[in-house]
């Protein structure tokens, strides 16, 4: 594992931009089912670590997809993708390619395990102090506060002004403070009446896990993949033909026959004629 994580130290997004970062992890192309097959067997029987680089970085857009289902915890997104990356690496070290399944199939629960672990660690801190300056208030609060409770009026104008900061500030982090951690998830007495007046646990944001995620992640995939196959065929195609198909097939609002060829001030029989030429020429360029 640690080989691995060594040699793929450069997947982890760092200080760059997220967004440049994942723009390049959808770049990289996917793997075909025995392309993958080839490389998981040189891994598995030889430790091939070139043969893990190219796995791992095939599936970096899988772990982009799950991290963005953890967005609701107000956690930085480079994170979420970071931690993701490291089950993704220990899946690839463990995966077993004679077991008959995808890789896909089998990281995601190792993905989705490296980002609970993170969610449940930082739960608590994101809640208390979210800004450098909050993190500060905080330990001076601590150690400036002399009892349990809450300030008086003029305890807030002490703290305030010994730590040169607004009485807003610190009623706010008093009030962080004094609450008490929250339960990862709804006590039994809870129910979904409760929870519809306010009362969440950081549970209920988690995916479901009963789920097919590697399936509809796979699929959300391929789908994307498909669309910008279509997108650069669709461009190989003439203005007019361009626009028969789209208005015919992709737009939501579809036009018929007769109203392009009233458009293009041409026969209804004309318009099928290129209609179906066009959608040839698309079947030939994707293929």
């Amino acid at each position: 594992m640690s080989n691995i994580t060594q040699s793929m130290a450069l997947t982890v997004p760092q200080s760059g931009s997220i967004e440049a970062y994942m723009q390049s992890a959808y770049s990289i192309p996917m793997l075909s089912a025995e392309r993958e097959h080839e490389l998981a067997t040189r891994l598995y029987e030889s430790n091939d670590l070139h043969a893990a680089q190219e796995l791992i970085m095939s599936h970096l857009r899988f772990v982009i997809h799950i991290a963005k289902g953890y967005a609701g915890y107000g956690l930085p997104q480079a994170d979420l993708v970071q931690e993701g990356n490291v089950g993704l690496m220990k899946a690839v070290k463990r995966f077993n390619p004679e077991v008959g399944v995808r890789l896909v199939s089998f990281a995601v629960h190792w993905i989705k395990a490296e980002i609970h672990e993170f969610v449940l660690r930082n739960w608590r801190i994101v809640k208390v102090a979210t800004t450098k300056a909050q993190r500060k208030l905080f330990f001076n609060l601590r150690k400036n506060k002399k009892r349990l409770g809450w300030f008086s009026n003029e305890e807030i104008s002490t703290v305030a002004d010994t730590l040169g900061v607004t009485k807003k500030d610190v009623m706010e982090m008093e009030s962080r403070m004094s609450n008490q951690d929250q339960a990862f998830e709804l006590s039994s007495d809870d129910d979904d009446s409760s929870a519809g007046l306010g009362n969440f646990a950081p549970a209920q944001y988690l995916e479901d896990k009963q789920s097919d995620l590697a399936t509809s992640v796979e699929d959300a995939n391929w789908e994307d993949h498909a669309n910008q196959r279509l997108s650069t065929a669709l461009v190989a195609l003439d203005e007019r033909s361009q626009d028969i198909i789209r208005t015919r097939w992709l737009n939501e609002d579809k036009s018929t026959l007769q109203e392009l060829a009233d458009k293009y001030q041409i026969s209804a029989e004309r318009v099928r004629q290129l209609e179906k030429n066009a959608l040839g020429k698309l079947k030939s360029t994707m293929a």
